[in-house]
């Protein structure tokens, strides 16, 4: 199987960051996967419980190859499949087994199916005091919405992005991926590792309650201390930056260009380089708040500039002026961009058939214990004999789960 040695060219043969770490994931979709594969990708062993028959709701998400989605290929890479059904009492004992050995559990149920599953964190925690448990909902484990059905694109909305992404007066619009999910895993990985690191000291784990919606609201930089301060309500600025000028989207005359001349003095750079030394030299455009003030002038002095140029040509003129810009990119532009494959981004893997597929490379980037992409994703079940098999031996041989830390 391939892995990305590019992406992590001159690194040492140190094991991978997470090696050893056990990782036992119960969610399914996006958000709670999406954490796990964020760990597998840096070595964790995880285990992945999936319903018997259908298993990951998102083995059949958009566009399949031989009746499997291309995306399962990149959420599940790197993870080990189980197949046990939760409602059952010999699928939950299998589950409690598990968590008795594991490091790490994600689950991203709507609330209460734990405990009714009698594998909430009382349980859990009892049994195995060191578990970490991540749990990922739309709105929280407490709070009157806690029971509501959450989607990302709902935690999105109530979190404040969706009022933004639109053009002013236009129907506000989705992001393009669900970011609301991703932003949540991502979050529900940094508590993880908060969680790890408190355990090194104390030898506890604990619980991590991540609310999709608190993940967006979380990344919506100054909305709230403006409104509180002066009561403004920011809207949608379409492909603009609000209050900050000038950035935005231009158009060329075989696309669009983005430009980000805000700073003061990139600002004059892109003003001379824009054949408006004028611009360039006015006092009241020496600041960011000055330029805001006169930013649909200096918008349509840039427009007139990219209009009749093609994006390559302005893209030239402003990297020899050093002034950030860049093209828009299509998934085109980025599986045959030379940037993205001299930093390993594009990682070929083999599918059952045997034909290659690109997945994206493993971020973020480590120097000395990298991850990697070690296996391809599984098939449903893949590894249920295997797991149990681990699990009797472990009884057999009356061992107590690995521990390395004792709560003190």
């Amino acid at each position: 199987m391939p892995s990305d040695s590019t992406a992590n060219a001159g690194a040492t043969t140190s094991p991978a960051a997470l090696a050893g770490l056990k990782v036992l994931e119960l969610g399914q979709l996006i958000a709670g996967p999406f954490a796990a594969k964020t760990l597998a990708d840096f070595g964790a062993d995880v285990i992945k419980i999936e319903a018997p028959g259908a298993g990951d709701p998102l083995r059949k998400w958009r566009l399949l190859k031989d009746g499997t989605s291309v995306w399962w290929q990149a959420q599940s890479r790197n993870k080990r499949s189980v197949a046990l059904d939760l409602r059952t009492r010999e699928g939950q004992e299998v589950v409690r087994q598990l968590a008795l050995d594991a490091d790490v559990l994600i689950e991203n149920f709507r609330p209460g199916a734990m405990e009714e599953w009698n594998l909430g964190p009382d349980e859990l925690l009892a049994a195995n005091p060191r578990l970490i448990m991540l749990r990922i909902s739309g709105y929280g484990q407490t709070g009157p919405y806690r029971n509501r059905p959450g989607f990302g694109v709902v935690a999105e909305a109530m979190g404040g992005l969706r009022h933004l992404t639109a053009e002013p007066g236009r129907v506000p619009v989705r992001v393009g991926v669900s970011i609301g999910d991703t932003l949540a895993a991502l979050h529900g990985v940094i508590g993880i590792l908060l969680a790890l690191q408190h355990r090194h000291a104390s030898g506890r784990g604990q619980v991590i309650d991540v609310a999709l919606y608190e993940a967006v609201f979380n990344c919506m930089e100054s909305l709230l201390p403006e409104y509180s301060a002066f009561g403004a309500v920011r809207g949608p600025a379409g492909s603009a930056l609000p209050g900050i000028a000038p950035s935005n989207a231009y158009r060329c005359s075989d696309g669009h260009v983005l430009i980000a001349g805000n700073g003061d003095s990139i600002f004059k750079r892109l003003m001379q380089a824009l054949g408006r030394a004028d611009l360039a030299a006015d006092p009241a455009l020496a600041d960011n708040a000055g330029r805001v003030a006169r930013v649909s002038e200096l918008d349509a002095a840039i427009d007139a500039w990219t209009g009749p140029r093609t994006v390559s040509d302005v893209l030239t003129a402003l990297e020899a002026a050093g002034v950030p810009a860049g093209r828009i990119y299509t998934v085109a532009d980025i599986a045959h961009d030379p940037h993205y494959q001299a930093r390993g981004m594009l990682v070929p893997s083999a599918l059952a058939d045997g034909s290659e597929i690109l997945l994206p490379g493993i971020v973020p980037r480590l120097s000395r214990t990298p991850g990697s992409h070690r296996q391809a994703a599984p098939t449903l079940g893949q590894h249920t004999q295997q797991v149990l098999d681990e699990l009797a031996a472990r009884a057999t041989a009356n061992l107590p789960p690995s521990r390395t830390e004792q709560p003190k």
